[in-house]
């Protein structure tokens, strides 16, 4: 039997077992809806949610982490050697990062260049959950939101009282993660203060990673509503060991070819929001600052090359939503707006560089519950976003390059419980991606690259009997002018027509009582639908993955947690005509966690790549290219809570 077929066995023989022994439903938790917390009926529709309590019974110390052991979604291994693990939603290799929104309480955090969004300084301890939506979202997200959102919820008040926690943990490597979280709430306000210190010489020779981190928030609630404010420093150290060879690869993967290449990265963040309910108006507003200073030095020969990188990012995001009772029907209209300005200087030997980005954004959302008793909903929604891009190098004679350009972008949603268990649901959309600033840098054409649009769909079902849960969906993305890296022209480029289309599946159950399982599985089919490549597969794309997780709840005293995942082959990052005789081989790890409480003290033992595989996720070209996967790494950890 394939390893696929064999997984999705397992994952149905879960689901399905069990059913004589199910335990009290899990308390319902709120989620955000239309950028407002969502009301029970209008909650999103086939969206993944990760509580608290999953982040400590996996035992993950980071967001990333969270993100792909629980969440299911896929990410490549980082070539910095952070935490900051390259995810991808829906199978859009590369450029991943590009075709995703992440976003801190909904502030936006990706940046307008070829980078991903660095997760690990978001204080683990201070996160409430994780919300998935997988699939355009561009009306209420913007550009680059084709593959989905993730939205990342911290915690908004606590008990009363002085509580807090410490943790440190050690492990091969020379890892090491120490953290401490202290909260405060009296009446209606609340506060809290987060430290962090990580760092490990990781699996391969120079790939040293150290970071320090600092967050602290304040919120008061009000008639009405409530406010907060949250400011966020930290600091990366990293040393870079570059790519290899097969060849290389296979003779010692630790090895590197970059012995003394270094960079750092410093980020300031301050956000504050304000929520305020005025009759059947809710109110609410987001501003937010980022600072990033980015440094690399890479040597060729003796001599080194230093870049820097400083950027800066402001975010104000009014919006309104009003709740209205339609007889029996329930009406929920969102309208907001979204302005965003992005600057960025780089000092370095191949350039000197001011690019600036500026957008402006109108949306507007309305969704009916027309028939409450089969939870009959449906949902429409439109954006309209103008933007204004400066880009010129002092470097290259002072030329500038701008442009202003408007896109839109729209979606239908529409679900319908034909069973009390079973709802299906459908959706249908436009969204877009504008090129960055690094992808308009260095491109093949002498004009700007043209804006990306994609034309989404989605049909699905969702079956839950309050023990088990099964949600299915089949989704196509037909993408004109995708902007994409073509290492055979060593450019960004727009690439003929592509499309995604594949099935997603999650399923979680208890079984026996106090065993819980839960599984997602992505089967994607990315590939060129016109053009010289017309039918060839799109590169560093896996067509199927599959992620399990089992869970060991037997008593308060101990826990226990085992996680799978089975990644498929992919084609080397440069094989566009699929000629290369080589793929980047499928792969299964495994990671596991037990835990033991004494009083206030929880003791654990961690181990990640349980098998010890070695393996890797990148190739950037047929058989070169490669960034090395990690190894098996053991640890231990203590957290004390009072």
């Amino acid at each position: 039997m394939r390893p696929l077929a064999l997984a999705c066995a397992a994952a149905f023989s879960l689901f399905t077992a069990g059913a004589a022994c199910a335990q009290d439903n899990p308390s319902t938790i709120v989620i955000t809806g239309a950028r407002f917390p969502s009301d029970a009926a209008l909650q999103p529709i086939g969206a993944t949610v990760i509580t608290q309590d999953d982040i400590r019974r996996a035992g993950v110390n980071d967001v990333n982490s969270a993100i792909r052991k629980i969440g299911g979604v896929f990410g490549r291994q980082s070539l910095d050697g952070s935490p900051d693990f390259a995810l991808d939603l829906r199978g859009f290799g590369t450029n991943s990062a590009q075709n995703m929104v992440i976003l801190v309480d909904g502030v936006r955090l990706n940046e307008n260049e070829l980078t991903n969004s660095v997760l690990s300084t978001i204080a683990i301890d201070t996160v409430e959950r994780i919300e998935i939506n997988r699939g355009g979202a561009s009306v209420l997200y913007g550009e680059g939101a084709t593959g989905g959102v993730v939205n990342i919820i911290t915690r908004r008040g606590g008990r009363d009282g002085l509580h807090g926690s410490v943790f440190a943990e050690a492990g091969q490597f020379h890892q090491h993660d120490v953290r401490a979280l202290l909260t405060q709430t009296t009446g209606p306000v609340s506060a809290d203060v987060a430290v962090a210190k990580q760092g490990t010489d990781n699996y391969r020779k120079n790939n040293d990673f150290d970071q320090t981190s600092f967050s602290a928030g304040v919120q008061v609630r009000y008639d009405g509503g409530h406010a907060g404010l949250r400011v966020e420093n930290a600091r990366q150290d990293l040393r870079l060991p570059g790519s290899l060879t097969l060849a290389e690869f296979e003779a010692d993967p630790e090895q590197t070819r970059t012995p003394f290449d270094f960079g750092s990265l410093e980020t300031n963040r301050a956000t504050a929001f304000a929520e305020y309910r005025l009759g059947p108006v809710d109110l609410a507003l987001d501003l937010s600052h980022r600072e990033r200073r980015a440094r690399s030095t890479y040597f060729f020969g003796d001599a080194g090359s230093p870049t820097i990188y400083d950027g800066q990012q402001n975010q104000f995001s009014p919006r309104a939503r009003w709740l209205a009772d339609v007889g029996a029907m329930k009406n929920e209209l969102v309208a907001g707006v979204d302005v965003t300005r992005w600057r960025r200087q780089t000092q370095s030997g191949y350039s000197l560089s001011d690019a600036s980005q500026g957008s402006k954004a109108l949306y507007v959302r309305d969704e009916l519950l027309f028939d409450p008793a089969h939870a009959g909903r449906v949902a429409l929604g439109a954006r309209r976003e103008i933007f204004k891009k400066d880009y010129v190098d002092a470097m290259l004679g002072g030329v500038r390059d701008d442009g202003s350009q408007a896109q839109n972008a729209w979606e239908a949603q529409v679900s319908y419980k034909v069973l009390p268990q079973l709802e299906l649901f459908g959706k249908a959309g436009q969204s877009y991606r504008v090129a960055n600033v690094d992808e308009n840098s260095f491109r093949t054409s002498l004009s700007l690259l043209k804006v990306q649009t994609s034309h989404d769909q989605e049909l699905g079902a969702s079956w839950a009997d309050g023990v088990h849960k099964l949600t299915a969906r089949a989704f196509r993305h037909n993408l004109d002018n995708e902007i994409y890296y073509d290492p055979t022209a060593f450019a960004n480029t727009n690439l003929d027509p592509t499309r995604r289309e594949g099935v997603e599946i999650d399923a979680e159950t208890l079984v026996a009582g106090n065993w819980h399982a839960s599984a997602h599985l992505q089967h994607v089919n990315a590939e060129f639908r016109d053009g010289a490549n017309s039918g060839n597969e799109i590169a560093l794309v896996p067509k199927n993955i599959v992620t399990a997780r089992l869970s060991w709840l037997p008593d308060s005293r101990q826990s226990a947690d085992l996680g799978v995942q089975w990644v498929d082959r992919q084609r080397y990052g440069d094989d566009f005509a699929n000629t290369c005789d080589a793929r980047i081989p499928s792969y299964v790890t495994f990671d596991a966690r037990y835990a033991v409480k004494a009083g206030g003290w929880e003791f654990a033992a961690t181990g990640l790549n349980l098998a010890d595989r070695q393996y890797f996720s990148y190739g950037f070209s047929c058989k070169g290219g490669i960034y090395p996967s990690n190894g098996r790494q053991l640890k231990l950890s203590a957290r004390y809570d009072f």
